[in-house]
């Protein structure tokens, strides 16, 4: 069974800013809870994303135990928005479309996670029971991170 995340935030920056920041890998780490002991693998020096380029991590999400994932990064628009597609890794389907827009405001940045768990009734069962709350709370960090990175007054 599909299912669907989907988060949008608003952040007070350009879209330069906004661009830069998300289209460095390095920066995942940055906005991921560190219970899950999130390491990007690849390379990958001050790089922007760009269609084809392939991403190494391991992540723990569930009881500490290291699970390796490789994304493709399938789609860029430069400055508007691009798409991680989970290659390698421990869903059945991952896709993350990333669009950023700007307004009189700053930037609005939107999230859209198509997801499937592997192992059929079993995975829709630990869906219910874990997984959809443990993405909630991932993306839930990630928005108070990047509310506290692009949204506070900083003296």
């Amino acid at each position: 069974m599909m299912y669907r995340l989907y988060r949008e935030q608003h952040l007070r920056c350009n879209i330069e800013t906004a661009w830069k920041f998300f289209s460095s890998p390095h920066n995942l780490s940055e906005i991921t809870p560190e219970n899950m002991s999130f390491v990007v693998l690849s390379d990958i020096k001050d790089e922007s994303i760009f269609e084809g380029m392939e991403i190494d991590y391991t992540v723990s999400p569930v009881l500490g135990i290291p699970i390796k994932w490789k994304t493709i990064i399938s789609q860029v628009e430069d400055g508007k928005s691009f798409t991680d597609f989970q290659k390698k890794g421990p869903y059945k389907h991952w896709n993350h479309f990333h669009e950023f827009i700007p307004d009189e405001n700053g930037i609005l940045m939107k999230d859209t996670v198509d997801y499937e768990l592997p192992f059929g009734v079993l995975g829709r069962i630990a869906h219910r029971l874990f997984v959809k709350e443990k993405l909630r709370s991932i993306f839930d960090f990630r928005y108070r991170v990047l509310n506290d990175l692009f949204n506070q007054e900083h003296n």
